[in-house]
Order: C-alpha cells, then sequence, then structure tokens
C-alpha cells in the first residue's frame, strides 16, 4: 500500500516540475526554482509529518477497534474541518450551513450502515484496547481537520504566495521520507520490497496522484469545506456504481441517507443567508456619541451660569 503511494508521490513531483517549469520567474532557471521550493517547504514538510502521523494513528486504531467504529468516527472529519476553519481563518458560518453539515455527516454514517450495522463490524479486536484505538481515531480526525485547514491557510495567505504546483512539489517531497519510512518498517511484506506490481496497481498510483492534485486544487479555488462536500458526494457515486457494476450492497436506508447527503449538500451550497455585518469601528462611533454628551454637558453648564447671573 505505501510502495503504491511513495510512487504517486513521485508521479505529483515530476508533473508539478512540469507545470513549474512553464512558469518561471523571469531571470530564473529551473533548476533555481527548484533549489528556491526546497529551502522554503518546511510549512509543507509539517503538513507531510501530520499526514505520516495520521496513517499512524489510523494502524493502530484499527488493530485496537474494528472497521465499524472506525467508520462511526471518521465521520466526525467534517465537523472538524469546519470547527478548525471557524477559529484558524476566521470564518462565519450561518445556522443553516452548520445544520447541513450535521446532516451530511449522519447522512454519510447512515449510508455506510452496511459496515457498522453488521455485528461481525462491531466485534472487539482480539488483544485489542478500545480505549487506546478510539482515542487514536479521534485525534486523527481532529488532525485531518486541521491538516485541511492549514494547507489551505498557506496556499491562501502564506507571504510568498507560491503556486498551487509549487506548493505540491514540496508537499510530495516532503511526503517521500515518510512513507520510505513506513516501507521499510513494513518489511516489504508478502511481495518482499517493490514486489508484485502489476498494470493495475501502476493505474491506481496514477489515480492517486491525480486526486492529490485535484484535491489541491479544490482547495485553492474553493475551500476546504467544499472538499468535504465533494469527497462525500464521491462516496455515494461511487457506491451506486459499487452496486449497479459488482453487486454492492444499497439498502433502503442508504438510498435514505444519500437523499439526505444530496440535500445536505444543496443547503450548504445554496445558503442564502446573508452574511453577519462588521461592527463600526470605535473610531466612527465615538463621535457621534461625544457629540451627545458634549450637548448635555453643554446645557447642564448653562443652566448653574444662567441661575448665577440672575442671583
Amino acid at each position: 500500500m505505501h510502495e503504491l503511494l511513495l510512487l504517486a508521490e513521485i508521479m505529483k513531483i515530476i508533473y508539478s516540475v512540469r507545470m513549474i517549469s512553464k512558469d518561471l520567474p523571469m531571470g530564473t532557471t529551473l533548476v533555481q526554482r527548484i533549489q528556491y521550493l526546497v529551502k522554503t517547504s518546511q510549512k509543507m514538510f509539517v503538513l507531510a509529518l501530520i499526514y505520516g502521523a495520521m496513517n499512524i494513528l489510523s494502524f493502530v486504531s484499527l488493530r485496537n477497534i474494528s472497521a465499524g467504529m472506525f467508520t462511526v468516527f471518521a465521520q466526525c472529519k467534517i465537523m472538524t474541518t469546519a470547527v478548525f476553519s471557524s477559529i484558524i481563518l476566521q470564518r462565519s458560518y450561518s445556522w443553516t450551513k452548520w445544520r447541513a453539515l450535521i446532516a451530511l455527516m449522519m447522512g454519510v454514517l447512515l449510508f455506510s450502515e452496511p459496515i457498522w450495522g453488521d455485528p461481525e463490524h462491531l466485534k472487539a479486536i482480539d488483544g485489542g484496547n478500545a480505549l487506546i484505538g478510539t482515542l487514536a481515531v479521534i485525534t486523527e480526525v481532529i488532525l485531518s481537520g486541521f491538516a485541511s485547514i492549514y494547507f489551505e491557510k498557506v496556499i491562501k495567505t502564506d507571504p510568498l504566495e507560491l503556486n498551487i504546483w509549487e506548493r505540491n512539489f514540496q508537499l510530495a517531497l516532503g511526503s517521500l521520507p515518510v512513507y520510505v519510512i513506513f516501507i521499510a518498517g513494513g518489511g516489504g511484506g508478502i511481495a518482499g520490497f517493490f514486489g508484485g506490481w502489476s498494470v493495475i496497481s501502476f493505474l491506481l498510483s496514477l489515480l492517486g496522484a491525480a486526486g492529490g492534485l485535484l484535491v489541491a486544487l479544490s482547495i485553492k479555488y474553493g475551500d476546504s469545506i467544499l472538499k468535504t462536500l465533494a469527497t462525500t458526494g464521491a462516496i455515494i457515486i461511487s457506491s451506486l456504481l459499487d452496486h449497479f457494476l459488482l453487486d454492492g450492497p444499497l439498502t433502503p436506508s442508504m438510498m435514505i441517507a444519500a437523499v439526505q447527503v444530496i440535500a445536505a449538500i444543496c443547503n450548504y451550497t445554496f445558503d442564502a443567508t446573508p452574511p453577519p455585518k462588521p461592527e463600526l469601528p470605535t473610531s466612527q462611533s465615538q463621535p457621534l456619541l461625544s457629540t451627545k454628551t458634549g450637548d448635555a454637558d453643554e446645557e447642564n453648564l448653562t443652566g448653574p451660569s444662567a441661575e448665577e447671573g440672575a442671583k
């Protein structure tokens, strides 16, 4: 598995370098630009380490809790992404959008009912620790939401103003040593190091590389929440294709959940709630208050002066 991901990262590096070469700054060679990107890739290296930690946490979780419980907790990524978007990017969402996100999370959870609804999938893992598995998946969910918003913040607000291909190059470069460590730690598996490859394996790596680039583009020209909406919609589409092409499950509850997910996506996307009005700065509102106060003070001062004059 990690060998597939490693090849996908190499593909992303090759494609990103090709795109970078088409838009070089004036008077800069490709080699000089690559050297500059390597020197300024610290933020993307941090993101690569976060993704590596998420892989480890997923592995630890699945070693201690069932796939059904893991699926249940994994749906919370929708909410953690929205929460970090509010905290880090200072975005304000209407109550309609929050309700849509909650409905989306519950719809995806209901749609995955064949996984967590099967008693076989909810059995405890032999020799596993449920507390450790639960804490691992919750931490992975929190890191997932943070990573999405961190990537968006770096892409859109970093003062270096690197384009999306340059950031993808940095992220893929930082991911290479992470996957190499995973491959070395796994001992090559049954097929050995880089064994058991086929045309299908290569196509899977190619699709993984394309998916990573498309995710980055969706965050660049949209935001992390819209990326989450697209991901949940893709889950519905892939499950429908699985049913019609591979005779996968499609229960009545899944069909109801699919309608709920589509409705939630539409409610979020087409929400017409006006944004909150910005508060007036103190410098603009203060003169109005001071004028009234000044008039009142003037009246108070005039009254005693007149009385004293009468005396």
